[in-house]
């Protein structure tokens, strides 16, 4: 959850004053890092929700999440490694206090140097026959491990990480030659056109092409690995410190901020194209139709690009073996710049393509809706909300509320005659657009309770008295939905305006946090990052926070996320759940849950899809506890085969239609026609909407309320 926060200059003028003046501009990297350290932990001292003691409690804390962050797996550091690290263990709060970069550099300066050593083992242990047949098992759950006592033993634990990723890959290959037989078997019984190809190895062929296979990934991930820069790790121990707070308070580094900020608009300004890694080569991926890099006629998916040129007028920079950010990167710019891309096509030609940069759209951030056209000849609209996403720098930005209005005024245009608005996996955004949206289905009225670090609560409303949609309204849910979409659906919930449908609860992310630049404590044109804060607590208009317990549905479906440890329940950090006064509201009681709640659950209870599903998740969840794997391949043949028996019983879940029809917008059919790309994009889409068993049940709802 964001807030568009701008801080209150007497708070900061007092207490950080001295600050202003405490940096002169830093000379070089470790100057800088310094520099941050010291104002994160001011940051975090002065202006966090609830701030904790640094001290030497608070230290190992820290201590503890930093292993977990940069070698949860084990696999890097030896045990006298930790011992020589643990001697730091209750001092991470003075080089905190301090800016001392003692600890971080002995911990990455050693990382690198064990990465170094293991590149090394892992090319020797690849350069000879493995033997599969040995009778060896990985533990797979990092807390029953130790750190490797010497070489040899992390010698030995890379080779058998090496042996698991050669069956998986041995295994993956064989699925695959499984598939292809099964298509290939369709289209002979049908005697349609057999196009399809099916290539059977043999296990020698197939262990020496998974083993090939193996090498190349784990020597692209160590090149990768030393081409990432020192100040990325710096982000990673200054984050250990943050999180120790609350998960959701964390240091961003400029370029971290670039892309969150890219993210949380849905727009970027460049060319229009994914761009992809493979064995050390940057391709392009995608176009997105309309953008640049199509408008060029030039570029297509697969070239392979070789230099870029930020402007015409600057040289050409080689970017074989970049990593992706840095390239993309180079890539983008101000609006209305030019870049210049050298690429290798297929035909193997080298190509110059100039282009002038342009405002791209991520359109997977936006609202969308479509017509559901129910099994009983009634229609009803459904929207997807993946993001409460906002532009707080452009007045004419896009932002949710706008594009839920329009997408209201479209299906009311198609008398459909409910709405069902989809806020599964969305892990909130902007806290203003809350209000707007609840605006769109109710009058005017409280819609959530804020309360600072000083105890001081406001209750922010909703102020305007013109709904677009008065008529029913369902609001689905899961376990990832998260912040401001709990907000949203406590508000619809408390006011009886709307039946939240979907998992027993929420994801419990009851904080508001606002970015802090680092820059303006300091005495530099420098950019030292963001600090993103939390600040605030935010409860329903009923006093209950959402932390930690999240939204519980009025109908409650169990999915796949239900038996997995998601939520900020699981959290060790994240702040308690409390309550305060209620606010005064009247519930408008447009329906009756009880009554809706019996209609679903008799369905349910006669749904054998629905209680497959629960039993495949439970499956699925105990498999992912399963704390070793047997590296025999005999044995581990044995435990995929198993396995595969298993997911027989769950292959008809795949097959599952619904039996809704779904009719695209009238301006998204004209679109269609134009632009190949969002065509396949919206069948794809349709044909997911059409296994959506929770939809399914979402729309016989809507049909129920009165």
């Amino acid at each position: 959850m964001f807030k568009n926060f701008k801080l209150n200059t007497l708070l900061l003028f007092i207490p950080l004053t001295s600050l202003v003046f405490c940096f002169n501009t830093p000379k070089n990297d470790d100057e800088k890092m310094s520099t941050i350290m010291i104002s994160v932990k001011n940051t975090l001292s002065y202006l966090h929700y609830s701030p904790k003691p640094i001290n030497d409690a608070y230290s190992q804390e820290v201590y503890k999440q930093y292993f977990e962050m940069v070698d949860n797996s084990k696999r890097y550091f030896l045990q006298s490694d930790m011992a020589e690290f643990a001697q730091h263990k209750t001092k991470l709060d003075d080089y905190l206090n301090q800016g001392d970069l003692k600890f971080y550099k002995l911990t990455i300066d050693r990382l690198y140097q064990r990465v170094d050593e293991i590149d090394k083992i892992t090319q020797d242990i690849l350069s000879k026959p493995i033997n599969l047949d040995e009778d060896e098992t990985l533990l797979l759950e990092p807390k029953k491990k130790d750190n490797p006592v010497n070489q040899a033993e992390l010698a030995a634990e890379w080779k058998k990480y090496i042996k698991y990723n050669i069956l998986q890959e041995m295994e993956s290959l064989t699925a695959k030659e499984e598939f292809q037989k099964e298509k290939k078997d369709s289209v002979q019984k049908f005697n349609l056109k057999d196009t399809i190809k099916l290539e059977i190895l043999t296990p020698e062929a197939k262990r020496v092409k998974a083993t090939a296979e193996v090498k190349d990934l784990v020597t692209d991930t160590f090149r990768r690995f030393k081409k990432r820069n020192k100040m990325d790790w710096f982000t990673v121990y200054m984050n250990a410190y943050t999180e120790v707070f609350d998960p959701h308070t964390n240091y961003y580094s400029p370029k971290n901020k670039e892309d969150f900020d890219t993210q949380f608009k849905g727009k970027i300004i460049g060319i229009g194209a994914i761009i992809q890694e493979k064995k050390g080569y940057l391709y392009l991926g995608e176009l997105t139709i309309g953008a640049p890099a199509w408008k060029s006629k030039q570029l297509a998916k697969g070239d392979k690009i070789l230099k870029v040129r930020s402007s015409p007028s600057d040289d050409a920079v080689n970017v074989v073996g970049m990593l992706v950010d840095e390239a993309v990167r180079l890539i983008r710019g101000k609006e209305g710049t030019k870049v210049v891309l050298t690429v290798e096509k297929e035909d193997k030609t080298i190509r110059d393509v100039t282009m002038t940069r342009e405002e791209v759209a991520i359109e997977d951030t936006f609202a969308r809706s479509i017509v559901v056209n129910s099994t009983d000849g009634k229609k009803y609209g459904f929207i997807s909300l993946p993001s409460f996403n906002a532009d707080f720098e452009d007045a004419k930005g896009r932002n949710a509320s706008d594009d839920i209005k329009n997408e209201l005024i479209k299906l009311k245009a198609q008398n459909v005659e409910g709405i069902v608005l989809d806020l599964r996996n969305n892990g909130g955004g902007s806290l203003t657009e809350v209000g707007d949206i609840m605006g769109l289905f109710m009058n005017a009225g409280a819609y959530v309770q804020v309360k600072d670090g000083n105890g001081k609560i406001q209750t922010l409303r909703n102020k305007t008295n013109a709904p677009v949609w008065t008529g029913p309204l369902v609001i689905m849910q899961n376990e990832l939905s998260a912040s401001a979409s709990e907000i949203l659906a406590g508000a619809m919930q408390d006011y009886g305006r709307g039946v939240v449908i979907g998992s027993p609860q929420s994801f419990g992310k009851g904080t508001v946090q606002t970015f802090v630049d680092l820059n303006r404590f300091l005495n530099s044109t420098d950019d030292f990052g963001s600090l993103k804060l939390t600040i605030q607590k935010f409860y329903r208009i009923s006093g209950e926070s959402t932390q930690r317990k999240g939204i519980q549905s009025d109908i409650q479906m169990k999915d796949f996320f239900t038996y997995a440890e998601i939520g900020e329940r699981y959290d060790d950090y994240a702040l308690a759940w409390d309550k305060i006064p209620a606010v005064e509201y009247q519930p408008v009681n447009y329906f009756s849950v009880t009554a809706l709640q019996k209609g679903i659950e008799a369905r349910l209870k006669g749904n054998n899809t629905y209680q497959l599903m629960q039993e495949s998740a439970q499956w699925k969840e105990n498999l992912d506890k399963e704390e070793t794997i047997s590296l025999n391949q005999e044995k581990f043949n044995e435990v995929m085969q198993t396995r595969k028996s298993q997911i027989k019983k769950f292959k008809t879940l795949t097959k599952f239609n619904n039996g809704l029809k779904f009719t695209v917008n009238p301006d998204e059919a004209v679109r269609e026609k134009k632009d190949e790309a969002f065509a396949k994009k919206t069948e794809n889409w349709t044909k997911n909407l059409q296994r959506d068993l929770y939809l399914q049940e979402a729309v016989n709802v809507i049909a129920e309320m009165k």
